[in-house]
């Protein structure tokens, strides 16, 4: 524990200070002894320059070209290096310790490569040594003796430097890649050598401009080469890395965030300087005053901005600033939502549509009305799209735009909206607030398994919640038509109807008062309007609330403030986003910091939260109040370091808040190699064998969850929520991404609910009821009818969840689970399972097509021709046993030809019958033959795989769930098999799995042992309409996905044995239960950075212990 913790403090604390360096024991001096040299210069290089010479533009140059150069010195011998190692052209030498004599030693290696010069002719190139100080490390303890060694055998790599030329490196890759980070890539390399140099460039200028004084300066040259030396040796684990190990994104995060910085800081430099800026005035606030002091300005954005660079070693320490790439889809999905109406959309289309139409209509302003020059350009367009628009949905968008543009242009021209005004704004206003109370707010709280947090059950019912288990699909009930009938009116009538009635007065409004100038009133106008609506058709879930509340607020509270409406409804949108976060937060952290609540699963808790209590009132409570705020507006999660009641800021993330592809690798017979399939099992985790139910439930989602939630059995939702499917047998984390007009994209995240006592509890705190609850404070008065007791509805106010629909049904498959052991533990049982897998082999060799071929084959009728005699006795007790055997003869000690026509002859004659061809099939038939010694090869095969220790029951599983999966290890016996192949795969493969379901069904019909006609029959049966198969074979994974009815197969757990899987396609009963989205963020943020910062992967660690309200 304390090496971790010196390891966490030095390789994580101290390098993300400094961008990378520090000091690692582990490795030899000469690496240590690099890195602290590079930091060293690149700290120093700005520092003295700075110092020494006048801000000039030549001091500039000098600065950045010595960056440049030295940077591309580094990654091109650092990129030649590994080209050297990839292709490993190695020469080995004879040297001693004296490694001063190497120069003047010729190698043969380098003669053979130079075929064209003569031995006796020198190159100063052919045979140097260039021995790195890792060498010396070792040799340090020889070098007072190095002329009495025997000299060593030493590998040297070929480094081309010209035609013809090399040199021997002494090096290793390894060693190579502890000294700088890998770049491979050509562009990785242009990349961080434009960077270095962008980095230079904008640093120096700053420092040029005056914008640092005193110690300062050394402050931003140390942030400087912390990000210039980030680029040659990552920090590592990084506080804002989302993946274990070399992350290469996150290694450009540091120069690009200095870059952002220190433009915005220039750019703010040069507009302040400029004289008579414009006079703005916008809801009563000026923006900006021509008499204004600008230096007051300039000195607010030194504090800020620079105040932001100097913290840049603390701030990526703390991990606030995420890689680039999640800040750039973060800025541009925040673009998206609030200004463009988008819900997280990747890519965003329908907000570029609408960057592209404003753009266009300026561009038109501007050109000919003349619709000749447009023609072309319409028909190539109109032609190149012709086979798309065969799809249903774009016609279907065709269609309604086309209407949807003759109907509001029909509107807007007949001037209703002016000549009824205010009438019919406050008609449109009543009608929006009515039609979305009743929708979003009272038809969702009837639904829910506890209407209001009061009522114990549900109010409007499915026809499914009395079922037990339901066997068609969800019956559409009457309020989920009203639902739907009162949605698509609020979507398609309401809304629109108000953005085009604040469209036309507005639009008059601005023409007789300009605010911003003419050109922004307009553009304003036109992306509010274009916002409003697109938000109202994906999801109006929230914008009665916003209406009702710009309503009240500009009409009452701040008329003298008002603008537009438009603009009004615009702004109180964008507010009332972040105000849902904001209560999201203040939710997920008082039900978090309960006292009764507060977890305690670790001896950092009994540190961290007797700490934190006493300052919830005061001090704590105003850090956290203000870090909550902060969090809303910068949409980033409020994360619980290690799970205790100390909140911390992680850095921002878009709605898709995974920042890494988290799907389990699937892995079967057909990515995995031969060895690991034989040797071990392929994917022998629950993790790798479950994820096929999870596609599957992905699947039955994508063609369904989009209508459950128009029709409203999720309740009310938006981009970004999580819910819960928990049912008996599958539990999955659904996150909700996008939510558009007809579209929703979702993430699924499979969820093992057992292992770990933390799951235990998540699974109890969904499973278990409150309605039986009849306590209130200490005493158990009861309560009333239909209604739960106080301390009931007390505790479901304080979860960060709540279950939402109690059932609801998806397709998917239903898996029982048997131990094979208990099936298997009684030796009958097992005797009575050897019996099926020899009739199961005489089935599938009598239907087999090639039948004939085999009993009239010559060099099989003579391998077989043991098998032929009746006093052939097969002895070997490790294969054949009394106990399992049914044609076993206990005073020959084996088994006969004799023994096993007594026992399999009825069933090799009644098959051998139901051929349309007749077949010989006497007692001394090649077909009987051929099936006595198959038997003989199966059981045989059996004892190999369970190490001839079929006795033990341990030993049997084993050796039978071998060869289920196909493997087959054949003695030399009865290698005249290999004669063909198919005898094996279309025969005794195909037995084994046969007789674990003849077997299973032993239990349910007992008459398929008695008469042949009946097991006949239940075989065929089961080969037509069953798939059983091991769960690393592809057809596995193809049966399941193709939605094959029913399904079985046999997994072998090291540490759970062997367990029969069953599996039947029916809808499955699902609870549907809401989590509060900021606890999942939160939760998730704070995880992420114990397990990869941190390092803790401890499945039982404190931090998810105890925490039942938040699951």
């Amino acid at each position: 524990m304390g090496s971790q913790v010196v390891q966490t403090l030095r390789q994580g604390v101290w390098a993300s200070l400094t961008g990378g360096w520090y000091h690692n024991p582990e490795q030899n001096k000469f690496n240590n002894s690099c890195h602290l040299y590079l930091w060293m210069f690149l700290l120093m290089l700005p520092l003295s320059l700075n110092l020494a010479l006048p801000p000039t533009t030549t001091t500039l140059s000098i600065y950045c070209t010595s960056v440049t150069v030295f940077f591309i010195v580094i990654k091109m011998v650092n990129y030649r290096l590994h080209l050297m190692f990839n292709q490993g052209d190695i020469v080995a030498q004879n040297s001693v310790p004296d490694i001063s004599k190497g120069v003047d030693k010729k190698s043969d290696a380098s003669d053979s490569c130079l075929p064209s010069l003569s031995h006796n002719i020198y190159s100063p190139f052919e045979g140097l040594n260039i021995s790195h100080a890792q060498e010396e490390d070792s040799l340090d303890e020889l070098s007072e003796t190095s002329t009495q060694e025997k000299p060593s055998r030493k590998l040297y790599y070929k480094l081309k430097v010209f035609p013809g030329k090399w040199v021997n490196i002494l090096y290793d890759r390894l060693t190579l890649i502890a000294l700088l980070d890998r770049n491979e890539d050509m562009t990785e390399n242009m990349v961080a050598v434009f960077l270095a140099f962008l980095v230079a460039f904008l640093g120096f200028v700053l420092l040029n401009e005056g914008c640092f004084k005193d110690i300062w300066v050394f402050q931003f040259c140390l942030v400087i080469a912390s990000c210039q030396y980030s680029l040659l040796k990552r920090v590592q684990p990084d506080a804002a890395s989302p993946t274990h190990g070399h992350n290469q994104i996150v290694i450009y995060s540091r120069a690009a965030y200095f870059c952002m910085f220190c433009g915005l800081i220039w750019i703010l430099e040069i507009v302040l300087r400029t004289p008579d800026l414009p006079v703005s005035t916008v809801y009563g606030i000026t923006i900006v005053t021509s008499d204004m002091d600008i230096h007051v300005v300039k000195l607010d954005v030194d504090l800020i901005f620079t105040g932001f660079t100097y913290c840049f070693p603390v701030t990526f320490l703390l991990g606030l600033f995420p890689q680039i790439n999640t800040f750039v889809i973060y800025f541009l999905e925040q673009i998206d939502m609030h200004f463009f109406g988008g819900t997280g959309l990747y890519p965003s289309l329908f907000s570029g549509f609408c960057a592209l139409l404003v753009v266009l209509s300026y561009h038109l302003s501007r050109q000919s009305s003349d619709p000749s020059v447009f023609l072309n350009l319409v028909l190539i367009i109109i032609y190149d799209l012709y086979f798309m628009l065969q799809k249903e949905i774009l016609l279907s968008d065709l269609v309604v735009c086309i209407l949807a543009s003759v109907l509001t242009f029909a509107i807007t021209a007949s001037t209703v909206f002016l000549s009824l005004r205010p009438f019919v704004s406050i008609v449109l206003y009543a009608l929006a607030a009515t039609v979305g109370f009743v929708t979003h707010y009272l038809i969702p709280q009837l639904r829910k398994h506890h209407p209001w947090l009061w009522i114990s059950h549900p109010v409007l019912k499915s026809k499914e919640y009395s079922q037990f288990e339901p066997r068609e699909d969800a019956h559409l009930m009457w309020f989920e038509r009203l639902y739907v009938g009162l949605l698509t009116f609020e979507k398609y009538i309401v809304y629109p109807a108000i953005v085009l009635s604040a469209l036309t007065n507005d639009g008059f409004a601005l023409s007789h008062r300009k605010k911003l100038g003419i050109h922004c009133d307009v553009l304003l106008m036109t992306v509010a309007g274009m916002k409003l609506l697109r938000a109202s058709f994906c999801n109006p879930s929230y914008q009665f609330f916003t209406l009702i509340f710009t309503i009240i607020f500009f009409e009452f509270d701040c008329s003298s403030a008002s603008e537009t409406f438009l603009l009004n409804f615009f702004l109180m949108s964008i507010v009332f986003n972040k105000l849902w976060d904001l209560l999201h937060k203040l939710h997920f952290i008082l039900l978090y910091i309960a006292p009764w609540q507060i977890a305690w699963g670790s001896a950092f808790h009994a540190f961290a939260q007797p700490f934190a209590v006493p300052h919830i009132l005061t001090i704590y409570f105003a850090m956290l109040l203000l870090q909550t705020f902060i969090t809303t507006l910068f949409y980033t999660p409020l994360s619980p370091f290690l799970g205790s009641a100390i909140f911390i800021t992680s850095y921002p993330r878009p709605v898709k808040f995974w920042e890494r592809n988290y799907n389990t690798k699937r892995i079967d017979n057909s990515n995995s190699r031969l060895v690991s399939q034989v040797d071990k099992e392929t994917g022998c985790d629950d993790n790798n064998l479950n994820s096929i139910f999870y596609e599957y439930l992905t699947r039955s989602l994508q063609h369904s969850i989009c209508g459950d939630l128009m029709l409203g059995r999720w309740g009310n939702y938006c981009a970004g929520d999580c819910f819960i499917l928990a049912s008996d047998y599958l539990n999955v984390l659904v996150h909700l991404i996008e939510v558009g007009n007809g579209l929703v994209t979702f993430q699924l995240r499979g969820l093992e609910f057992r292992g770990t006592y933390c799951q235990q509890r998540e699974v109890e705190a969904i499973t278990e009821g409150v309605e039986e609850d009849d306590s209130c404070c200490c005493c158990e008065p009861g309560h009333l009818p239909h209604v739960l007791s106080c301390n009931a509805a007390f505790n479901l106010r304080w979860l960060a969840w709540e279950v939402t629909t109690t059932k609801y049904l998806l397709e998917g498959y239903s898996i029982s689970e048997n131990n094979a052991a208990t099936m298997l533990q009684v030796y009958d049982l097992r005797k009575l399972l050897i019996t099926y897998y020899l009739k199961s082999i005489i089935y599938y060799l009598v239907i087999s097509p090639k039948l004939q071929i085999w009993v009239k084959d010559q060099s099989m009728q003579e391998a077989l021709q043991s098998y032929t005699k009746w006093h052939h006795i097969e002895k070997d007790p490790a294969v054949f046993s009394m106990k399992i055997d049914e044609d076993y003869v206990h005073c020959l000690q084996g088994v006969t030809r004799a023994s096993y026509c007594n026992v399999y002859l009825e069933w090799i004659q009644y098959c051998a019958n139901k051929l349309k061809e007749p077949v010989d099939s006497d007692e001394d038939s090649p077909l009987v033959t051929l099936c006595f010694a198959l038997s003989v090869l199966g059981r045989r095969s059996l004892s190999t795989a369970a190490h001839n220790r079929s006795n033990s029951l341990e030993s049997f599983l084993y050796g039978f769930n071998t060869l289920f999966k196909g493997d087959f290890r054949i003695a030399a016996k009865d290698e005249w098999v290999f004669a063909d192949m198919d005898l094996l795969q279309t025969a005794v493969a195909p037995a084994v799995r046969m007789s674990l379901k003849l077997h299973q069904g032993h239990f349910t019909s007992l008459e398929e042992t008695e008469e042949p006609a009946v097991l006949y029959e239940a075989i065929s049966n089961y080969r037509t309409s069953l798939v059983i198969c091991h769960e690393s074979d592809p057809a596995w994974r193809r049966a399941v996905l193709s939605s094959r009815d029913t399904l079985l197969t046999l997994r072998h757990m090291v540490d759970e044995g062997v367990d029969e899987y069953m599996l039947y396609k029916r809808h499955l009963i699902f609870k549907v239960i809401k989590i509060n989205k900021e606890c999942v963020r939160g939760l998730w943020a704070g995880q992420q950075q114990e397990l990869i910062f941190l390092r803790n992967r401890n499945p039982e660690r404190g931090s998810i212990q105890n925490s039942k309200q938040a699951l």
